[in-house]
């Protein structure tokens, strides 16, 4: 390996690799074009329900679904009420809250070629398996709660 091939490590954070910087642009723009159409949905720009369509299980179990709220969720979060959309359904507004703070993390990658220490140590140390279960929780404790409120509306 030259010299010029080596990562530097500098103070908390890796000098990333032209491929590190390239797959942060990538996630950058993917997450720019989200968010994009989020805002554009937020502001009566395009009709959402066209693309997703009514849900299923709601309409067949009269129940929400795991995922019941997540879009409103995530339409209140690019209209810049995080607190409502926390309200409307933790898992949606976890996870805008997740893709906004990769989207920074990349975009500062992609300007200042800097790859965290913590990054290469959460990817390096913490499985797949880890992620995933996490992120099933997150949805199931959501679905808890827009659960208990269609339950507690249903009765009241």
């Amino acid at each position: 390996m030259f010299a010029s091939q080596r990562q530097k490590r500098l103070f908390g954070y890796w000098q990333a690799s032209a491929r590190q910087r390239v797959v942060a642009g990538a996630l950058f723009l993917f997450i720019g074009g989200l968010f994009t159409v989020g805002f554009l949905a937020a502001g009566g720009k395009i009709d959402i329900e066209r693309w997703l369509g009514i849900c299923g299980f709601k309409q067949r179990y009269s129940l929400p679904c795991p995922a019941c709220g997540i879009t409103t969720a995530v339409l209140e979060f690019a209209r810049g009420r995080v607190f409502k959309a926390f309200y409307i359904q933790p898992a949606g507004a976890l996870l805008s809250l997740a893709l906004a703070v990769a989207a920074v993390l990349s975009l500062i990658t992609v300007v200042f070629g800097v790859y965290f220490e913590f990054l290469r140590r959460l990817f390096a140390e913490t499985k797949i398996r880890i992620f995933v279960l996490v992120l099933l929780g997150v949805f199931a404790a959501g679905w808890a709660v827009t659960l208990a409120r269609a339950l507690v509306a249903a009765s009241g």
